[in-house]
């Protein structure tokens, strides 16, 4: 999504905070939320979440940031709502407040739209702070706000993205597979290769890479998304699905054969679809979930229709991470206009998909008593 997030109105969230209740036996889900670029809409997208103070009832959050940058931030939005207050670690996180970890030091220059080394390095040592954390156990869902892809960039941080670093820090010694799923209310779409230069597709858009994806997909809706049977749609990767050879012959020799295969084991796939078509006559309405062959395929389109509405949330990994689907604004960073919808909604996919998997795995579990030996 492009960085133009801006805050067009006061909207009144009330009717979907309602569906969403507190946590039984008075347990709030522990939010862990990093800063992000701390040049970028990052603060404001995460203070204008929390002032309405109705949020605090949802969940405990827990900030890996900078209590002085946030209040910089608050101050210059003018906000009224609740004031961040300073822990030493997320074990002291109290219910009912805004709690926040410092993760950089004082002396850290904040310069709202400018893409810096500095800032780059404070969104690093927020991410690394809160994943050790949820690896610990201290907190129990990520949401992470937009970084700069570039200036994160150090000797630790060698990945295109959130969703690679996660899927070799978080992922169970290489064993999980992270998928990119963006989603709202009206469609989720996932991405076989997801930040990859398009002249390297023709190598990695594989049946075995399809096939795993399709896997990670209906495995993610059954069990974050309580979808029963998932019907999925499967995208081609040339113009007109390829003209039966004539524009490419991938979807012949690769995607129809993994669809093949993945309908032998049981997972409703469906397609070659022609990109272009299928949004342009909304037939994704008619499936639970849309796999894209890669990046911009899949996110362009869903990025125009869903609006503020989007979440990017990482599938497969055994803990839940979701973050807005817009960029870090540069633009209109430190200006009161970043709108923040698509937070509000990664953090209500965040709750949601962590009730979800536990339901799943209360209902699936062994029901057989076995007496401890």
């Amino acid at each position: 999504m492009s960085n133009n997030n801006k805050d067009n109105s006061n909207k009144d969230n009330s009717t979907q905070k309602e569906n969403r209740k507190p946590e039984a036996h008075g347990h709030r889900i522990r939010v862990a939320i990093t800063h992000g670029d701390t040049n970028g809409i990052g603060y404001e997208v995460i203070l204008k979440l929390f002032d309405d103070n109705r949020i605090l009832e949802l969940c405990t959050p827990v900030i890996y940031g900078s209590a002085k940058v946030a209040q910089l931030y608050r101050k210059a939005c003018g906000l009224q709502g609740p004031v961040p207050q300073q822990v030493s670690s997320a074990a002291e996180a109290r219910p009912g407040q805004i709690n926040i970890v410092n993760v950089v030091g004082e002396e850290l220059r904040v310069e709202p739209g400018v893409a810096s080394d500095e800032a780059g390095k404070a969104a690093f040592a927020a991410l690394e702070a809160a994943v050790a954390d949820l690896r610990a156990g201290r907190v129990d869902v990520l949401l992470t706000a937009p970084i700069n892809k570039k200036t994160i960039q150090s000797e630790l941080f060698t990945f295109p993205g959130h969703t690679e670093y996660l899927e070799t820090s978080v992922g169970a010694e290489g064993r999980d597979k992270a998928l990119m799923i963006l989603c709202n209310e009206v469609m989720r779409v996932a991405l076989v290769t997801t930040h990859l230069p398009v002249s390297r597709l023709h190598e990695a858009v594989t049946k075995d890479s399809i096939l795993e994806k399709l896997e990670l997909f209906e495995r993610s809706l059954i069990e974050d998304f309580g979808v029963v049977k998932p019907r999925i749609a499967v995208l081609s990767l040339n113009p007109h699905a390829g003209e039966d050879g004539l524009l490419g012959s991938e979807e012949n020799e690769v995607i129809a054969p993994a669809i093949e295969e993945a309908r032998a084991r049981k997972i409703h796939a469906f397609g070659p679809y022609a990109a272009d078509g299928f949004f342009g006559a909304a037939l994704y309405r008619k499936f639970d979930g849309v796999l894209a062959m890669y990046h911009d395929q899949g996110l362009a389109p869903f990025k125009s229709l869903a609006m503020d509405s989007g979440v990017n949330f990482t599938a497969g990994l055994p803990f839940v991470r979701t973050s807005p689907d817009h960029g870090t604004g540069y633009d209109i960073a430190g200006k009161n206009q970043a709108d923040p919808s698509s937070m509000r909604q990664a953090l209500y996919c965040a709750i949601d998909v962590l009730r979800n998997r536990r339901k799943y795995a209360a209902a699936t579990a062994n029901p057989i008593y076995k007496k401890p030996q």
